[in-house]
């Protein structure tokens, strides 16, 4: 995950490659086309800190926006596309299952109107989330990192951002957020009880108070 308005990654070991397929172009700008070898170690930066921060409240206010048409609905839905990620659907997938388990307070789904979109390509930076500072987010998913590590913990992990977290790179491997500080021998895709506990507590005191603004 890197800079750019963006929150990156770096995760683990190489699974099977992804054969690259066409993305469509977001309305914000995807990054040009770039060579994917050399992977720097992720050390994180301020303003990746502040753009997960951003693509996280620009996802709750959509959802917010949503839910103040709808307020009897029962469960909280994050709603996203993978139409721009074609090659990752069953990662993405995965994903959602990890994440739809692991918390109460909010649900991911794929469908129309989405919060946030995947888009898949090839970039030095990697993978990475996104947010135009108005209101517009995506995910962007890199060919070379998900053969370099292991897709499910990039995409997992990516999708942590949606939900609040921030990255932790010295965290150990058994840390979702910690990316690809661990190493190349993580496989681990599943958020430790903290992150967890985080993601439930942004969701009731997070959208409270955009639910607020919104009204």
């Amino acid at each position: 995950m890197k800079a750019l308005l963006a929150a990156a990654l770096g995760l683990t070991s190489a699974a099977a490659a992804l054969a690259p397929a066409a993305a469509a172009e977001p309305t914000s700008p995807l990054p040009t086309a770039a060579s994917t070898s050399g992977y720097a170690q992720y050390a994180g930066s301020a303003e990746e800190a502040a753009n997960n921060k951003a693509f996280f409240e620009a996802v709750l206010a959509s959802v917010a926006e949503k839910r103040a048409e709808n307020p009897e609905a029962a469960t909280v839905t994050v709603t996203y596309s993978t139409a721009s990620a074609p090659s990752f659907r069953t990662q993405i997938a995965r994903s959602t299952q990890v994440w739809n388990n692991a918390v109460r307070n909010v649900q991911l789904q794929e469908g129309s109107n989405p919060d946030f979109s995947y888009y898949e390509g090839n970039d030095s930076r990697g993978s990475y989330a996104y947010t135009d500072g108005h209101g517009n987010g995506y995910i962007f998913l890199d060919y070379a990192q998900n053969q370099q590590y292991y897709s499910p913990r990039v995409v997992a992990h990516e999708t942590g951002h949606v939900l609040g977290l921030p990255d932790h790179y010295t965290g150990p491997c058994s840390e979702l957020m910690s990316g690809g500080g661990p190493g190349t021998s993580c496989t681990n895709d599943q958020p430790n009880s903290t992150e967890r506990s985080r993601v439930e507590q942004l969701w009731v005191n997070g959208l409270a108070e955009a639910l607020a603004e919104v009204g």
